[in-house]
């Protein structure tokens, strides 16, 4: 997937159907002039309806659909004969895509299981023919009620990255080159901040044909958690990764500073993302010697007590076998 193709932030405008009206009808027919009411009721309206597709990564198949529109139900018609229902539109979206009133910025529901299906705007009911309002004190009523009206809203589409491991770091850290290594994804790689503008998904295999999804994050900022730069563009995708893999570049000025930094932008973004399980991966350490690995280990085991760390260099290959081990020991753990 081109970075070009990533689509995650889409507004549309969707409506339902009007329902049918209902039937005013008296029945006639040869020998009977004075059969009574018959008139049927009309066909519920279209809804539109968001459906899981597991197959999906991103909301580009949407991205120039800015109007949905449901069919209206048919009225109802003589002998009883209830209208067609309007024609339902379905709009498929990726798992982890979060829906919201573009009004009142609200959050509606989420899209988070395989095959869900939710109602964005429900058609309006038919209205029922006038054979539903006889009686015995009004035997031929020539009344029937009409279909509801149509619902229309504006809504807007946020995709939140679904993946197994995700990568957090500052700009230029090294993960889109991880990425390459460790998948089959090709990120676009360059020796500049902001290379990554948008999430890039990959595959990571593992033995015996099994698999694990991670997710390269754009670079994250100091003050993204306040919106600086495009941090909340960022920092959503990180919310539904399952595990945080912190990049911090063996050199760094000082590894601890960096990833404290980056963990107090997640606490403030969201308090919740820190209760995930983070491993810190300090990588271009093939630019260290033994001497200076040696140094940096005594360093970072006195001020990091509270998480795991390992050195490796995704261009020199060094632990890519190693990280794989230990990623999927904790998805399975």
């Amino acid at each position: 997937m081109t970075e070009g193709n990533f689509v995650d932030y889409v507004k549309m405008h969707v409506s339902s159907g009007n329902g049918g009206k209902g039937s005013v009808h008296l029945h006639r027919e040869k020998y009977i002039t004075k059969g009574g009411p018959d008139g049927g009721d009309g066909g519920r309206g279209g809804h539109v309806i968001l459906r899981a597709n597991e197959n999906l990564w991103t909301l580009l198949h949407l991205k120039f659909k800015r109007h949905a529109r449901a069919g209206h139900g048919a009225h109802g018609s003589k002998s009883r004969s209830t209208g067609a229902d309007g024609e339902d539109v379905y709009l498929d979206v990726p798992l982890g895509t979060v829906v919201r009133d573009t009004e009142t910025n609200t959050i509606l529901f989420e899209i988070t299981e395989i095959g869900e299906e939710r109602i964005i705007a429900e058609g309006g009911k038919g209205g029922r023919g006038n054979w539903h309002f006889k009686s015995s004190t009004n035997q031929t009523p020539r009344y029937a009620q009409p279909g509801m009206p149509l619902e229309e809203r504006d809504i807007t589409l946020e995709l939140k990255v679904l993946a197994d491991v995700g990568l957090v770091g500052f700009p230029n850290a090294g993960k889109s080159t991880l990425l390459s290594v460790m998948t089959s994804a090709k990120p676009k790689i360059a020796d500049y901040e902001f290379t990554t503008l948008k999430p890039n998904l990959g595959i990571v295999e593992y033995r015996d044909f099994q698999s694990f999804v991670m997710a390269d994050i754009p670079g994250i900022i100091e003050g993204a958690a306040e919106g600086k730069g495009l941090g909340y563009y960022f920092l959503r995708h990180i919310e539904r990764n399952s595990i945080l893999l912190f990049l911090v570049p063996a050199d760094a000025e000082n590894i601890a500073k960096q990833y404290e930094v980056l963990v107090d932008e997640l606490r403030r973004y969201n308090p919740e993302m820190l209760d995930k399980e983070r491993f810190l991966l300090v990588s271009k350490s093939d630019m260290l010697d033994d001497e200076l690995k040696t140094e940096l280990k005594t360093e970072l085991d006195k001020q990091l007590l509270d998480i795991n760390y390992m050195f490796m260099s995704s261009v020199a290959h060094q632990g890519i076998q190693e990280l794989k081990d230990k990623l999927w020991k904790m998805l399975n753990s």
